[in-house]
């Protein structure tokens, strides 16, 4: 059986959209969404890794705090940051992290981030990765937004 050209090429298009129509919708914000979630993404693994990093800019509505996070994908997930003490750079974790009203604030390599501790498997490039982000508004009340991160390649420069 032929395919009409006309057919190939629009099927062949659709194909190369679709990728990216999910990608842009994986991290839009929901309708009620209190942040707005700018390219989230995990750091790759090798087998026998126990953590990696996860990576994103969030922009709240409203002034909130990240006070955690949690995944299917580690035992736990902890709000981290790197930073020069001295001459040496160090990781701690950080209680909470405040998310300004309207102030973009990035988790990136080098700088806050989320730190996936315990991986259940190794993750590779190309997978989603689930996580649930804990915030916590200036009355102490919580809630919880869900994300999607890609994984990308352990070569994936700090962007």
């Amino acid at each position: 059986m032929r395919i009409p050209l006309r057919h190939s090429l629009l099927f062949a298009a659709a194909l190369l959209c679709a990728p990216l129509a999910s990608a842009q919708t994986s991290a839009a914000p929901a309708a009620n969404a209190q942040v707005a979630i700018d390219a989230p993404w995990v750091r790759a693994t090798v087998p026998r890794q126990p953590a990696t990093g996860a990576f994103m800019r969030l922009t709240a509505a409203r002034d909130l705090r990240l006070v955690g996070a949690r995944s299917p994908a580690a035992e736990q997930v902890e709000v981290h940051e790197m930073a020069m003490q001295g001459q040496m750079m160090r990781m701690r974790q950080v209680a909470a992290l405040d998310l300004p009203k309207g102030r973009a604030v990035a988790l990136a390599p080098g700088g806050y981030h989320l730190m996936l501790i315990g991986l259940q498997r190794p993750l590779r490039a190309g997978e989603k990765v689930a996580l649930t982000l804990l915030l916590e508004d200036a009355d102490g009340k919580r809630s919880e937004q869900q994300v999607q991160a890609e994984v990308r390649p352990l070569a994936t420069p700090a962007s």
